[in-house]
């Protein structure tokens, strides 16, 4: 039984008035993505200059002073442009799709679970953010100089292959190593970096959700803190470039993150113990 101030909102309308709101609410929400891709799109190329930064500074302090990039299909450039203005447009139209998701289901909530779940609300795009910006100005380029360095841009191998197929002795004859990057190959890196850290440092906002709806507990996650730290390695190296360093930042945040979960969960016992006295 719950106190008189913690009522559900009132909200007798039939299924078909809720269907009806549920309709307007997505297409408020397409709406806001399409008009946040076309503005992305419009200022696409900056936007693929800012994503390719990393690498661009890779290049050149590997002692390429003019660094390029290349396509090798007329639609790719294209289509890499779609890409990132479908992704700008989902994080730019995100606040409105939230505000749309919280207008559907607030009615069905307690004043309690309001206050509780709005935070959390705030709380998984702001993560997202810091997540998505670790990994573009720190981790990125980590992973960018570790791969680039291996050529030394530009570099010679000082050995060519004979008609017999015998590798000949060391002579000035020699093939040169140059870097010649796609555009969309070299963006999913990025892409995907950004995804997956935003995604991990997620971490907080669902295990303190589960706490409060009584689906896990600080012993619970103490407990199992072993296996915590086997599965984020196991992440860790699945989606980060097989480098150790980059593999090591993101372990040593999601770890971070995991125990500060558990410290946020801890709280969230304290104050339902004190409310229930």
């Amino acid at each position: 039984m719950t106190p008189d101030n913690d009522e559900i909102e009132d909200s007798s309308a039939p299924l078909i008035e809720h269907l009806i709101e549920l309709r307007q609410r997505l297409i408020w929400s397409v709406l806001a993505f399409v008009v946040a891709m076309i503005a992305c799109f419009a200022v696409a190329d900056p936007l693929l200059g800012f994503l390719l930064m990393p690498i661009e500074n890779s290049m050149r302090d590997l002692g390429n002073p003019n660094p390029v990039m290349q396509y090798t299909a007329p639609q790719e450039y294209f289509f890499t442009l779609i890409r990132i203005s479908v992704v700008g447009g989902l994080a730019l139209s995100f606040p409105v799709i939230g505000y749309q998701l919280w207008r559907f289901v607030a009615p069905g909530l307690y004043r309690s679970e309001k206050s509780a779940f709005l935070p959390f609300l705030i709380a998984s795009p702001a993560l997202f953010l810091i997540g998505a910006a670790f990994a573009h100005f720190v981790v990125v380029p980590i992973a960018m100089a570790f791969f680039l360095g291996f050529a030394d841009l530009p570099s010679m191998v000082s050995a060519y292959f004979t008609g017999e197929g015998d590798i000949a002795p060391a002579t000035e004859r020699g093939v040169e190593i140059v870097f010649q990057g796609k555009v969309n190959e070299s963006l999913d890196i990025t892409l995907k970096m950004i995804v997956a850290f935003g995604l991990c440092f997620q971490l907080p906002v669902l295990l303190t959700l589960m706490g409060k709806a009584g689906l896990t507990s600080a012993a619970g996650l103490r407990s199992v803190r072993r296996y915590a730290i086997v599965g984020i390695l196991f992440v860790a190296a699945i989606v980060t470039p097989p480098d150790v360093l980059s593999q090591v930042l993101l372990f040593s945040v999601v770890y971070a993150l995991y125990e500060l979960s558990i410290f946020l969960v801890a709280m969230v016992e304290k104050k339902r113990e004190a409310a229930g006295h």
